[in-house]
């Protein structure tokens, strides 16, 4: 299913289970969903079922949003104790539509837990009383934890999910895998299909580094990926420099940003440090799993200075993670959004994005390990692992069991909104907003919605380039007119071109009339053929500084595109 069926889908008001594979634009969906969703004028909860995806998306947990903290299990005086908290009760009566994010990863009991509480306070019998809930993520990557004992339940196997009758919207675009051997791999993986040609793939691959920048090692284990980071900072000379996170609002909520920060509240660095970026920021250059290699300190502020692998020099300052409700910020941390990236657990990638990666699944101990940290890295030519235990590359049967149904249903899906007109699906979205007192948001007010600009910093910022570029604006203008600098125009371009927002007529307009794309073209193209293209600065040399590292990206997105 494409993007926009999946979010036509969405504003009907149903209940929908977002999903699709990883770097299927999930995230993208969502994030316009929200945006709507408050132009309308509806309130929408954004949780997700671990600390460390509330930090990604600026939510809370499913737990402490539901009041139920850390609860197994759900007794008839707990039930009492929760809803009779007037601070609960008027958060689950203004909200018109509850996100669950990482779905995969939280027990049907929890989610039947959820869906009584919200029955009981909001005084309704339709499934979680009658919320709107949206299900995001993938049931092939890591699964519920097991506590106390107890037997893990998929939150699909739910009487609660059995009674909301979810739509589902399995997105079929690809916008992370450029490697169709990669992309066949990781199929086969779903499919439990993985056969001895598979593993022969796996061990001829050798994890290009890029000049300077070592691929990040992922690890089962946790003591394993801090013996590795420890050691190699003590083999660096100098001394370490130490960065420490401060916090504020509500104490126990800092608590949980700080517990569930992919960045360590003590951050030591050194120079030749090897590190992964922990956020996104997008005006800047970086985002969630961006490597670099520390080469400096800021002489004015001390903040870290990083190389990236494809040669950017950016500055890493401290930025915040925040718990927000109905727009109010409860609690928020503020550190500089760096890691040690020698190593990380493959528990705590899931969501990144990696350009290269050595990974270690000798030791794997659960369904999905392998399958999150093969899906990390865009390419096979960024990938080597270092071990396969027998578990590795399993999937859980009950899994592939229902993503064949999920793929039924949403195909069935996709058939019945193709049929309906605009004018049917504007009605019913129409229906679902006034219905909860809103109103039916136009175009602009969308991209405008407040509350909204933390969550879609990259689709608002990128969509208002791409706008600019198909006016017809130039590089230069474009920059001007939003108040940024040139490359992080073309940062914007690189992106949009890979997500083919823009084509290449579009490109060539916006590099101006005096440049010639299709010359600049050939000459990558013979740069390439040498050099490949993992790295920039020998195709600049090859090319005589000719095109500038800004150029070269937009030129490298669309080869890329072409091919």
């Amino acid at each position: 299913m494409i993007q926009s069926l999946a979010l036509a889908a969405l504003k009907t008001g149903a209940n929908v289970f977002l999903t699709g594979e990883p770097g299927a634009g999930k995230t993208y969906v969502l994030n316009q969903y929200i945006a709507w969703l408050e132009a309308a004028g509806l309130s929408v909860a954004v949780t997700a079922s671990t600390g460390i995806a509330a930090t990604h998306i600026g939510g809370m947990t499913i737990h402490s949003w539901s009041g139920l903290g850390v609860r197994d299990t759900l007794s008839r005086y707990d039930l009492d104790q929760i809803t009779q908290k007037e601070k609960l009760v008027k958060r689950f009566l203004r909200t018109h539509v509850l996100v669950i994010d990482e779905i995969s990863m939280l027990d049907g009991t929890i989610l039947d837990m959820v869906d009584l509480i919200l029955k009981t306070a909001r005084g309704k019998s339709e499934p979680f009383g009658g919320v709107q809930v949206v299900f995001v993520g993938d049931f092939f990557q890591l699964p519920p934890i097991a506590r106390n004992g107890a037997a893990m339940r998929y939150a699909f196997a739910s009487r609660a999910w059995e009674a909301a009758r979810p739509l589902i919207c399995y997105l079929s675009e690809q916008w992370r895998h450029e490697d169709e051997m990669l992309a066949g791999l990781l199929s086969a993986i779903r499919r439990a299909a993985v056969e001895d040609d598979h593993y022969t793939l796996l061990s001829e691959q050798t994890a290009i580094a890029h000049e300077g920048i070592v691929p990040t090692r992922l690890y089962t284990h946790n003591a394993d990926v801090d013996a590795v980071n420890d050691r190699e900072l003590k083999v660096l000379q100098g001394y370490g420099r130490t960065f420490t996170m401060a916090g504020k609002g509500s104490k126990p909520m800092v608590e949980s940003l700080m517990r569930n920060c992919l960045s360590p509240q003590a951050l030591v660095l050194k120079e030749e440090a090897m590190v992964m970026c922990t956020k996104n920021n997008f005006e800047t250059g970086y985002v969630n799993g961006t490597l670099g290699r520390v080469v400096g300190f800021d002489p004015d502020d001390g903040f870290p200075v990083i190389l990236t692998a494809d040669e950017r020099k950016i500055t890493i300052r401290p930025v915040s993670w925040e718990v927000v409700d109905e727009g109010k910020v409860l609690a928020s941390i503020m550190q500089v959004p760096l890691r040690l990236a020698w190593a990380i657990t493959v528990h705590k990638s899931q969501g990144m994005s990696l350009d290269a990666a050595e990974v270690d699944l000798s030791r794997a101990f659960v369904y999905g390990q392998g399958y999150v940290a093969l899906s990390r890295v865009r390419t096979l030519a960024g990938l080597k692992v270092l071990g396969v235990g027998p578990q590795a590359l399993m999937v859980d049967p009950r899994v592939v069991a229902h993503d064949e149904r999920f793929r039924v249903e949403a195909a069935t899906l996709e058939a019945e909104l193709s049929e309906r007109t605009e004018e049917d699906l504007v009605e019913l979205q129409r229906a679902f907003v006034l219905r909860n007192g809103g109103r039916l948001p136009a175009v602009g007010e969308v991209l405008k919605a407040r509350g909204s600009a933390a969550r879609l910093k990259k689709e608002r910022t990128e969509e208002l380039t791409r706008l600019l570029a198909v006016e017809g604006r130039i590089v230069p203008d474009i920059a001007a007119a939003r108040g940024l600098t040139a490359s992080t125009i073309f940062t914007h371009l690189e992106t949009l071109i890979d997500e083919r927002e823009l084509n290449k007529e579009q490109v060539r307009v916006v590099l101006g009339h005096t440049f010639d794309l299709d010359a600049a073209l050939a000459d990558y193209a013979r740069a390439a053929a040498v050099h490949g293209e993992a790295a920039l600065k020998p195709l600049f040399l090859e090319l005589e500084e000719k095109y500038d590292y800004n150029v070269l990206r937009v030129l490298r997105a669309l080869a890329r595109r072409a091919q």
